[in-house]
């Protein structure tokens, strides 16, 4: 069933934003309640936003009909599943991925995002963020006695964002049937719907517990920050004589394309992010942690490396803020990789890590494609007590 868009275009990318509630469970419409400095909605809303950058991006927000004018909105329906059609309905019809977000899950980050639309930009009709679940469940009858215990190991507690591809959501929403969720009707029309790994921290407000938690991160993130420190990585590897070396760059494989020599995978965008990371937290470099004469780290994933310096930063006392990085190279073309290099590459540092392509427009090595270069900044910062 999958229509996945062709590899040489980009994604367009839109995300509806379900508020459509009355919030009988919580007491009154919880999208609206206050959360530091913001209500809820507006933290769901930003943190769509920040994944839907692209010129021709959007996001669409479904509140209730009462509302709709005052937020600027599209009035909800009756159900979750009447609120996401009606959001739907608004988004233009070249749009790609449509990615679908509780207005009551205000700790989304983008990197979330990033996972799910590079699964559907991978060749999914759908991706969903899904959990572990810790709890032993029971699946009882009507009278109160177990039917069926799942194994826990095969379980998953889902969240949002979700995100398809356009076509798929359409199609399954054309008969107007209503689910718990969007992924259940792709499931019901016989799509392919993979999970990619959650974040215990997205939770959903659903009662006023669930608000006083949210309220006590937000307390937290708002400690003054005492330091902020800047960090520059570098990485340059020429292409590999080696015909059957694979080439990654940013832990993604590029088939049809020589690989670059190093010790390692010789991904030079995770190098660059890794010595950029560690750098901005005087820990050295990466020759120094992950030696090329060490032979545990031939061949080796380099996002394995990745996660172990961004470890070793958060160890020091610091929190990882961002990574930039720009890429230089004549080929391969980058743009239709990028979420999912940016989602690999995010995971592993555990932060938001973005990946601009550059031409060298002809000049110098890197103008001949003898290999390729990448330039990364890191932004981290130290918390204070209040």
């Amino acid at each position: 069933m999958s229509t996945q868009q062709a590899s040489s275009a980009p994604e367009i990318v839109w995300t509806i934003v379900v508020a459509g509630g009355s919030g009988q469970r919580f007491g009154g419409p919880k999208q609206y309640e206050q959360l530091g400095d913001r209500r809820v909605l507006d933290w769901s809303v930003q943190a769509a936003r920040e994944a839907c950058t692209g010129q021709r991006d959007g996001v669409v927000i479904v509140v209730p009909a009462a509302d709709a004018e005052r937020e600027g909105a599209v009035p909800g329906g009756a159900s979750r599943s009447d609120s996401v059609r009606a959001g739907l309905a608004a988004v233009p019809a070249d749009a790609t991925v449509v990615c679908v977000h509780d207005g009551a899950r205000p700790f989304a980050r983008l990197t979330d995002f990033q996972r799910v639309i590079a699964a559907v930009s991978a060749g999914a009709d759908a991706a969903i963020p899904g959990t572990p679940v810790t709890d032993t469940i029971k699946q009882i009858a009507a009278d109160g006695t177990v039917v069926h215990t799942p194994v826990r190991g095969d379980l998953r507690a889902v969240q949002t964002p979700q995100a398809f591809r356009a076509s798929v959501l359409r199609a399954a929403h054309a008969d107007g049937l209503d689910a718990t969720d969007d992924a259940a009707l792709v499931e019901a029309s016989g799509g392919t719907v993979v999970v990619v790994p959650g974040d215990a921290r997205n939770r959903k407000i659903t009662d006023p517990d669930d608000l006083r938690w949210a309220r006590e991160q937000v307390n937290a993130q708002s400690r003054p920050v005492t330091a902020i420190r800047v960090g520059q990585g570098f990485d340059i590897h020429r292409f590999s004589d080696d015909p059957t070396r694979p080439l990654v760059l940013g832990g993604v494989v590029f088939d049809g394309h020589p690989g670059l020599h190093g010790h390692s995978d010789a991904d030079a965008v995770a190098h660059a992010v890794t010595d950029a990371l560690l750098g901005a937290a005087g820990l050295g470099d990466i020759g120094e942690h992950f030696p090329d004469t060490d032979p545990q780290w031939k061949g080796v994933d380099s996002l394995i490396l990745l996660r172990q310096a961004a470890a070793l930063v958060r160890a020091a006392g610091w929190q990882i803020g961002n990574v930039d990085c720009s890429v230089v190279c004549e080929a391969p073309k980058l743009a239709p990789h990028k979420p999912a290099m940016q989602a690999r590459l995010s995971d592993a540092a555990g932060a938001p890590v973005t990946v601009k392509g550059r031409r060298a427009e002809g000049l110098g090595a890197l103008g001949r494609q003898e290999g390729i270069a990448v330039w990364a900044v890191a932004v981290i910062n130290k918390v204070g007590a209040p």
